[in-house]
Parts: structure tokens; C-alpha cells; sequence
């Protein structure tokens, strides 16, 4: 034991111990320097505004700016910015962030998608009006004609022509309603009407 402690005293030991902490405080210095350079340690870039951009200037732009870029799918039809532009990105412009990020863009596609007329036929107007607003179809304007079901509708017109339940239209499309006025006028009446 004496012998031990002695060890512990020695000029050989304190030296040795000396080395192994110099040599400690280097390596730890070094890593640092090595992560500081290789992660660009408190070096930012900014994160650029790409809406409205195409993809092609939109990867020119996040390519210059030293940045990676994944396109998501596209979201709903946006009408405010042009077709196959970008309407979301992720980060958001003016975010700090490291070199070679990846930016997530949201493209807008190049229109409203397709939705499939209800079956509104022989249904009301009031009913039809609202089974078509949930599949994103306006009523633009009801016609009547001489039918015996008031406010039934009997036909769906989309820019003058007839469609029918099942047919596509794009989302927001405005229709048109034949409904029935409630009269029928008969054969007779009709050649009277022509006398």
C-alpha cells in the first residue's frame, strides 16, 4: 500500500497524468473545431419566399441559396396562384436555417379536380341545391318549364348543355336546374293556344 501511494507521489506519475489530460484537452479541441466546420456552426440562410414561383425557378432559387427541396403532393386548386406554382413551402420564408436543408413545396395543380353530379334528378330544388354544394357544385340559375312537380328538378343544364347524375364536372363549376312550375298544360289547351 505504501508502496502504491508512493506511485501516486511520484514525479513519473504526475507527469504521465499531465500528458493524459493535456492530450484529453486537444482531442476535445480539435473535435470541436472539426464539428464547428463541418455543421457551419452558427451560420445560417435565410429561407427565400417561393410561392407563386414555378418549379423550375423555384429550384433555381433553392439550389443558389444552397438549399434541397421535396415537392409533396399537390394540394386543392388554388385559383389565386397560377397553375403549377408553389402555395406552400416549409419552412416558411424568412426562417434561419443550416446549408443543404430541405425545403418542403406544396404545388398548385393545374386545376379544380373532378366531382361526380349526385343523383338530382325528381328531387327538389332546395334538396338538389344542397347536395350539390357538398360536392363543391353551384346553382348559377333555376329555369322552369311546364311539369307537374313544382320546384322538382328535372334536368341539370352545365353551360347550356344537358349532363347527367354521374357526369364530371371540375369542383366550383356553376349548373344550371330545369325544374317544373307546378302546371302541365294539355293537348288540348296547347292547340287552342295555336288557334
Amino acid at each position: 500500500m505504501r508502496n502504491f501511494l508512493n506511485f501516486l507521489k511520484s514525479k513519473s506519475f504526475l507527469i504521465q497524468i499531465g500528458l493524459a489530460l493535456l492530450i484529453l484537452v486537444v482531442i476535445i479541441f480539435l473535435t470541436l473545431s472539426w464539428l464547428k466546420s463541418t455543421t457551419n456552426h452558427g451560420e445560417f440562410v435565410e429561407v427565400p419566399d417561393l410561392s407563386k414561383l414555378s418549379v423550375s425557378d423555384m429550384r433555381k432559387v433553392v439550389e443558389d441559396n444552397k438549399l434541397r427541396y421535396q415537392v409533396l403532393d399537390s394540394a386543392n386548386y388554388n385559383p389565386n396562384y397560377p397553375r403549377f406554382s408553389i402555395i406552400e413551402q416549409n419552412p416558411p420564408a424568412g426562417n434561419k436555417v443550416k446549408e443543404n436543408r430541405k425545403i418542403y413545396v406544396t404545388v398548385n395543380p393545374s386545376g379544380y379536380k373532378k366531382v361526380t353530379i349526385p343523383k338530382i334528378i325528381q328531387v327538389t330544388q332546395r334538396n338538389a341545391a344542397s347536395m350539390l354544394k357538398a360536392v363543391g357544385l353551384d346553382v348559377q340559375r333555376v329555369t322552369y318549364i311546364d311539369e307537374l312537380g313544382k320546384d322538382m328538378v328535372y334536368y341539370i343544364k352545365y353551360k347550356g348543355k344537358n349532363i347527367s347524375p354521374g357526369d364530371k364536372l371540375p369542383k366550383t363549376s356553376k349548373i344550371e336546374l330545369v325544374c317544373g312550375n307546378g302546371t302541365v298544360t294539355s293537348r288540348a289547351e296547347i292547340k287552342a293556344a295555336s288557334e
